[in-house]
């Protein structure tokens, strides 16, 4: 396949020991199949990565275009994404994740904000067609990559309606989406359960369930991440297709909400899934998780708001949310709570050797908020992330299939099964 870009700065990354039967100190009891030890001959080409399909399950779009004037042709002097930074990283093609963020839900602007920020990406993709096309299918991505452009796969993170209303999701679906988170960011809607949220249906509502149904009608991929534990595995018992949890780490690892225990990962494997493991910290080093639960807690002192927020404006919501961009970590993290990617590369390998090299795959989370490993400033160091697993002793084929052909197989699955 035809790269636009060679590897990038990979002499930076320093060598690494990682031990595939010990993390943290701690033994791990699990089938040595999978271990990255029995992977093969360790892989050491210089040019796997510029060589290799390269796909990424969440990065965030939109916010800064929407409410910033900005265009991703542009290369910008801060966040983790535009185009330049996105061929510089050597992405074939990324899901193309437009945000809700929660302000818009309680004041019922959650729907016209998805519809705007779906139509702002369909005409940046237009407007950068040289480099960029939008795709629908797994067989779309490819004749894309051989026109030497990248493919957008869209993709929604936040309630398309908190209701749920299947004819908004069958619009969403004729504009091209694919790909639909169904919680509302961290908070429960009327139909699912969040992990962080108040668990109002006992995981998925019969309401939900129809939600599924119709995703899986219309080939529209169904992503769990920000789900609650039972959410997660009723959704797995009710979908005919293959889950995805787009963005996140394992429980095993970081006790969070938002990390999936091993229990609903083995279960969205057994369906032909997929976990794209997230970039950041929080989610991924335990001196990180640990740091940041021992500090002071400080109580928030509670003012009235100017206005209520149900009657605020859509207007006026995005001057509030319009502060926060870029949505980067902007904490400094001491040496001593700072990972590299060889932590990201272990928790990949906790990934494989309990559920296969089949169902992980990389999430960064790109302007999402995380806090980035040492050598990762931006997407335009993504080479990082592979030769991280070189180093681990992974072989060509499973670095492969992480860095890519994993979410390439499922979306051919649910996108091209009629």
């Amino acid at each position: 396949m035809k790269r636009r870009e060679v590897l990038k700065g990979l002499s930076l990354l320093p060598l690494i020991d990682l031990s595939p039967l010990n993390y943290w100190g701690q033994a791990l009891v699990m089938n040595n199949e999978y271990s990255a030890s029995s992977s093969s001959k360790y892989s050491s080409d210089p040019n796997l990565h510029s060589n290799a399909f390269v796909m990424d399950g969440h990065i965030h779009m939109m916010s800064r275009q929407l409410l910033q004037g900005l265009d991703i042709g542009q290369r910008y002097s801060d966040g983790h994404v535009d185009l330049p930074r996105v061929i510089q990283g050597g992405l074939d093609a990324f899901f193309f994740s437009v945000y809700t963020p929660e302000p818009y839900y309680e004041s019922r602007h959650e729907v016209k904000n998805t519809f705007r920020v779906v139509e702002l990406a369909l005409a940046q993709i237009e407007k950068n067609n040289k480099i960029i096309e939008l795709a629908r299918t797994a067989s779309e991505i490819e004749k894309i990559n051989k026109r030497g452009k990248i493919a957008a796969f869209l993709d929604l993170e936040g309630g398309f309606d908190l209701d749920g209303d299947l004819n908004i999701l069958r619009a969403l679906y004729r504009l091209g989406l694919r790909s639909v988170q169904l919680t509302a960011h961290n908070e429960t809607n009327g139909f699912i359960d969040s992990c962080y949220g108040k668990k109002l249906w006992g995981g998925l509502n019969e309401h939900g369930r129809a939600v599924v149904k119709e995703m899986n009608r219309l080939g529209i991929l169904i992503n769990v991440a920000h789900a609650s534990d039972d959410a997660i595995l009723q959704t797995v018992a009710t979908s005919q297709d293959p889950i995805l949890y787009t963005h996140g780490g394992f429980r095993g690892i970081v006790n969070n909400p938002r990390c999936i225990s091993d229990e609903c990962a083995t279960a969205i494997a057994s369906k032909g899934g997929v976990m794209g493991i997230q970039f950041g910290s929080s989610f991924n080093n335990p001196k990180y998780a640990a740091w940041q639960a021992s500090k002071p807690k400080v109580k928030s002192v509670e003012t009235p708001p100017a206005k209520d927020n149900q009657s605020l404006t859509i207007e006026e919501i995005d001057q509030q949310v319009a502060k926060g961009l870029p949505f980067v970590h902007k904490e400094v993290i001491p040496d001593e709570y700072w990972m590299g990617v060889d932590q990201l590369a272990k928790v990949i390998d906790y990934g494989v050797r309990l559920v296969g090299d089949d169902h992980i795959a990389l999430g960064s989370d790109f302007d999402g908020g995380p806090p980035l490993p040492r050598q990762i400033k931006d997407v335009s160091d993504y080479p990082q992330m592979t030769l991280a697993m070189q180093e681990l002793g992974y072989s060509e084929k499973r670095i492969r299939k992480i860095v890519g052909l994993n979410w390439l197989r499922v979306i051919r699955e649910v996108t091209e099964k009629n």
